[in-house]
């Protein structure tokens, strides 16, 4: 299978920049690199030798991530849940990622949901999607400490989630480590300490707003940013309905949340948008933008 990347677009098209009274300090050190299928980087204010260590622990942690939830890598722990139909034992962050995963889920009435891999395999081949839209169904995947399990013909994947999930690991070992102001970027966004601006862009209008971002996370997603042949990479789990929206960027405390939220928006009506905002975790905020390029935001301040 192409590996593509639904974040790649609005990843490379943010511009990140230091605002406000801090901008006059030395400028911070910054790393580069790939991962989770995504340009990624770290932008760290502190001396370089505590910068340096903060790297290698968070490339070291990508490592890991990907080593969990990696599609593309056959040896994953993903792989092998959706290639043996179980996984006993998983590792803590496997479930963690599941238990967060369930939450959204129920909060969009089952608009995001992982099992959306067979589906998304059958419109990358070009094939016919009404048997694996079937095996659609994130509440027929059992999990807890001792074993994961899937349902006859299903198939997981976290591209919807897991770079947000990333992204809260690599603040939190920032903070632990004495981090006071950084800005990590794995696909998704998250800002220690602030404020960061960042821009939004929407793929057939380029850079449509801009947001300060202050010990918060972002995420976008745009549907059209990849097509699986001429469909819209994200896709409803229940039938053929187009997205709703060009682009959804999500601001949240967790990237995890802004992730998956994101994806499930571009799906929902504005009404069931304003719903979900009210009941997630970690204070959601949606940013929406139509076809037509009209901006519209929705959750508190």
């Amino acid at each position: 299978m192409t590996r593509i990347n639904r974040r790649r677009f609005i990843a490379l098209a943010a511009a990140t920049a230091a605002i406000g009274p801090a901008a006059a300090t030395p400028p911070p050190m910054r790393w580069r690199g790939h991962a989770l299928g995504a340009e990624v980087s770290l932008t760290l204010h502190a001396p370089a030798p505590q910068a340096r260590a903060a790297i290698a622990e968070i490339r070291a942690l990508l490592a890991e991530i990907e080593g969990l939830f990696s599609i593309y890598d056959q040896q994953s722990a993903l792989s092998r849940l959706n290639r043996n139909g179980q996984l006993v034992h998983p590792d803590r962050k496997f479930v963690d990622l599941l238990d967060t995963a369930r939450v959204v889920h129920a909060e969009t009435d089952g608009l995001f949901d992982p099992s959306i891999q067979p589906l998304w395999t059958a419109l990358a081949r070009g094939e016919d999607p009404t048997e694996a839209r079937r095996a659609v169904g994130f509440d027929r995947v059992t999990f807890g400490p001792e074993r994961i399990a899937l349902g006859p013909g299903q198939a997981l994947t976290f591209n919807g989630i897991a770079q947000g999930f990333a992204t809260d690991l690599a603040r939190a070992a920032l903070r632990a480590r004495g981090f006071t102001r950084a800005l990590v970027n794995l696909g998704e966004f998250a800002a220690l300490g602030g404020p960061f601006r960042l821009g939004l862009a929407d793929p057939a209008r380029g850079l449509v707003a801009a947001r300060n971002l202050t010990n918060r996370c972002i995420a976008t997603s745009s549907p059209a940013a990849m097509m699986l042949r001429h469909t819209p990479h994200i896709l409803n789990p229940r039938d053929a309905t187009p997205p709703r929206w060009s682009t959804v960027s999500v601001t949240a405390d967790s990237a995890t949340i802004a992730d998956a939220a994101s994806t499930a928006f571009c799906l929902m009506p504005r009404s069931r948008i304003r719903t979900a905002l009210r009941r997630l975790p970690g204070r959601p905020r949606a940013t929406l933008i139509a076809r037509d390029g009209t901006l519209t935001t929705l959750g508190s301040a």
